[in-house]
């Protein structure tokens, strides 16, 4: 259910700026919002450090009915994530591609077989420079299939190990075709980035693949329609705790009490 009149502090990576800003000023909310740069995304330490500091500086700010993360779990780094005082808000979605297409059910049908496959999209493009027009899908991180053959020995035993590095690899090599992929919506096909892009695609030797994006649930977000089978609304000290499957993603997990009260 859509709720209008509600003050809300959005904190997105600038790559959704096109999308937030545009959505955000179609909602019926009073929205604030922050972008956070999209280098931070390379370290994932360091962008949860990052966004809960604007968490924890929006909450002494202003009385916000809610904040918002624009943001997937990408790469874990949004794991743990906390407000004490007010609701947080935080789409299920694996990596930023989810948020670009519009659903995870659409991003698991282009990415499941492809986990590393690299994409773009306009905020991506218009923020790249040299080779960081692409980004890499960060669901193979997500859900723990980047490791080394000897951190699987030692998480599950040489026998284990070796036959999930064998599927792993027989995944890997049916699936490389140097596709790259532009997610494009229709509310920004008029800035011809699609375009360009497939040139820049086509010169480096790569296969251009264009997919139609859907800005709903950046619709959904600005317009406080959270419904939780696409959204975590955590309570007030609950931090964000990540799942690894394709349904909740992510979950609410209750803070740890402390050492006295147990």
């Amino acid at each position: 259910m859509v709720q209008p009149g509600m003050l809300l502090k959005l904190i997105a990576c600038e790559v959704f700026a096109r999308e937030v800003n545009y959505c955000a000023s179609l909602s019926a909310n009073t929205i604030d919002v922050v972008f956070t740069d999209k280098a931070a995304h390379d370290r994932s330490d360091g962008l949860r450090a990052i966004v809960q500091q604007l968490i924890d500086d929006a909450e002494a700010a202003r009385p916000y009915d809610a904040i918002v993360l624009g943001f997937g779990l990408c790469g874990n780094a949004t794991a743990s994530l906390s407000s004490s005082r007010v609701p947080l808000v935080v789409p299920r979605a694996h990596d930023c591609c989810t948020l670009f297409l519009g659903s995870r059910h659409r991003y698991r049908e282009h990415f499941e077989d492809h986990p590393s496959r690299p994409f773009s999209s306009p905020g991506y493009y218009e923020r790249g420079e040299g080779d960081s027009y692409l980004r890499e899908s960060t669901l193979g991180q997500t859900l723990g299939i980047d490791k080394s053959y000897q951190e699987y020995v030692e998480l599950y035993g040489e026998e284990n190990a070796r036959y999930i590095m064998e599927t792993l690899s027989a995944t890997s090599h049916a699936g490389q075709d140097d596709t790259v992929v532009f997610v494009d919506s229709p509310e920004f096909a008029h800035l011809g980035y699609a375009e360009r892009f497939r040139k820049q695609a086509e010169a480096d030797g790569k296969t251009f693949l264009h997919i139609a994006g859907d800005i709903r649930l950046f619709r959904k977000m600005t317009d406080g329609d959270w419904t939780p089978d696409e959204f975590l609304v955590l309570k007030p000290t609950e931090r964000v705790a990540p799942c690894y499957d394709w349904d909740q993603i992510i979950r609410a997990e209750q803070p740890a009490e402390p050492p006295e009260s147990r």
